[in-house]
């Protein structure tokens, strides 16, 4: 156990009330992810705990108090960013610099989205080069929410015409029949993450408006067949759950200026053990045909709450160990 005390280079109280947050909730959280105590008296800080852990809060503490001067407040989700980025320094780096904006972003009509990591921008940046991208990695990376807001951007600017999400209809556990209501009524469920970030990017009216006019479509997979899309941006999602045949109709969909985006987490796979996952299955396939891009993330890339990215580390662990 060791202590760390460092002073702040300012005595502004404003900032050091931005920084600390409502009854220090902001220093709490810190001192929660990171096993170690934080005492202040002003701009006079002492930390104590594992050498490594210190000396990342202090860091944190000191980009918190950088980006005092951008912003009135700090979020619970920009907290989190600063933590997580934290979190994934390398213990010997020396040179530690956390950056909360992106050099670029994507405008949408009620929000601007910023890649939160070097992972998500280089996501976007393969969607953006590729007519073709897989997005693979564990839920809370933001695959499916960044090529939403790729397909929005593209939108509004008048590139594409027509915007359609899907996802294969495959239950997890449960029975899609005995869901109360008609078939639309039943497929909704599925599809309501689509539709969160829409609604989140384009607005509740603005996205029913589209609907009905036939400017943006969510549909489950097995809609798509027969079908050739044109001036279109397609997004497959939760494609772990679609069969090899199912990959492979949805794929050559794609007409002339169109983008197609497939995410998923081959980790999740809930289809009957003897079907194979249609996007494991385009991994060995198509991996290094050209026009297509392949990306990973990993469990450091989760921008969710800090305890999703643990969980995800504890599963991947015990995974591990059970094929040992």
């Amino acid at each position: 156990m060791s202590e760390l005390k460092f002073k702040l280079e300012s005595d502004d109280s404003k900032k050091l009330s931005i920084i600390c947050g409502p009854v220090n909730s902001n220093l709490s959280k810190i001192e929660d992810s990171l096993s170690i105590k934080i005492k202040n008296r002003g701009s006079l800080f002492s930390l104590s705990g594992e050498d490594q852990n210190i000396s990342k809060g202090r860091l944190v503490i000191e980009e918190l108090f950088s980006f005092a001067d951008q912003s009135k407040d700090i979020s619970p989700k920009e907290i989190h960013f600063f933590i997580s980025k934290a979190l994934n320094q390398p213990n010997e780096s020396k040179n530690f610099k956390l950056e909360l904006k992106s050099t670029f972003s994507l405008k949408t009509p009620k929000l601007e989205v910023i890649p939160r990591n070097q992972s998500q921008e280089d996501f976007i940046n393969s969607i953006s080069s590729h007519d073709i991208s897989f997005g693979i990695g564990p839920a809370g990376t933001g695959k499916t929410y960044l090529a939403v807001a790729v397909a929005v951007n593209l939108f509004i600017q008048r590139k594409i015409n027509k915007i359609i999400l899907t996802r294969p209809l495959v239950e997890a556990g449960e029975r899609l029949g005995f869901l109360p209501g008609d078939l639309a009524q039943k497929v909704d469920p599925y599809l309501q993450p689509l539709y969160d970030a829409l609604n989140e990017m384009l607005g509740y009216e603005t996205v029913n408006k589209f609907i009905e006019k036939g400017n943006i479509e969510l549909a489950p997979l097995a809609y798509m067949r027969g079908r050739t899309l044109n001036d279109a941006f397609l997004i497959l999602d939760e494609a772990q759950n679609c069969t090899s045949m199912q990959m492979k109709m949805f794929l050559t969909r794609l007409g002339f200026n169109s983008k197609a985006v497939v995410t998923g987490d081959v980790t999740q796979i809930d289809l009957p053990s003897k079907k194979m996952s249609g996007l494991a299955d385009a991994v060995k396939i198509l991996e290094g045909q050209k026009g297509i891009s392949f990306f990973h993330f990993a469990s450091k890339d989760v921008v969710r709450h800090n305890l999703v990215q643990s969980i995800i580390e504890a599963y991947e662990k015990n995974s591990k160990n059970n094929e040992d």
